[in-house]
């Protein structure tokens, strides 16, 4: 198999699939109300709404550098305060993060493989690492996302 197909597979299954961690993604958020997400369990803590906008950040990020573009991540590193935390707001975020998901997946389907090697100049980290990073990302804050979703 393509090593293209794996990596689309392991993004599906931590998105919505079947990983080997038996936790999704979507599993976890859909179960979480916009109030559930914008609470924080300490005021110095991130809630998991934050979260979220972080990861989808960071996924918007990756992309864009595995894209060929150059990208500086802001001094927040994209962990920045709520304005509005109703329903329809949460629900754009999961419509977001639905979005980078199809953006992904479109990305990877067409990918050459020769340029997995790619060095991205500004960390010296091949286009493979950055693909393989976010997906270990996404799962560090999902880990996160549950544990929270537990105090909420």
């Amino acid at each position: 198999m393509k090593e293209t197909k794996c990596i689309t597979k392991l993004f599906e299954d931590l998105y919505n699939g079947s990983p080997w961690i038996d936790v999704t993604i979507m599993a976890t958020l859909k179960n979480i109300s916009a109030e559930q997400a914008a609470k924080k369990v300490t005021p110095e803590r991130n809630s998991i709404w934050q979260i979220v906008n972080h990861m989808i950040a960071w996924r918007e990020n990756v992309l864009l550098r595995v894209e060929g573009n150059e990208v500086t991540a802001p001094n927040d590193n994209y962990f920045s305060q709520l304005e509005i935390t109703s329903e329809t707001e949460w629900q754009k975020a999961l419509d977001r993060l639905a979005n980078s998901q199809a953006q992904w997946i479109n990305f990877l389907e067409n990918f050459d493989e020769s340029q997995f090697d790619k060095i991205y100049a500004s960390n010296k980290m091949t286009y493979y690492e950055h693909i393989h990073g976010i997906l270990q990302h996404d799962a560090y804050h999902l880990g996160q996302i549950v544990l929270l979703s537990k105090l909420v």
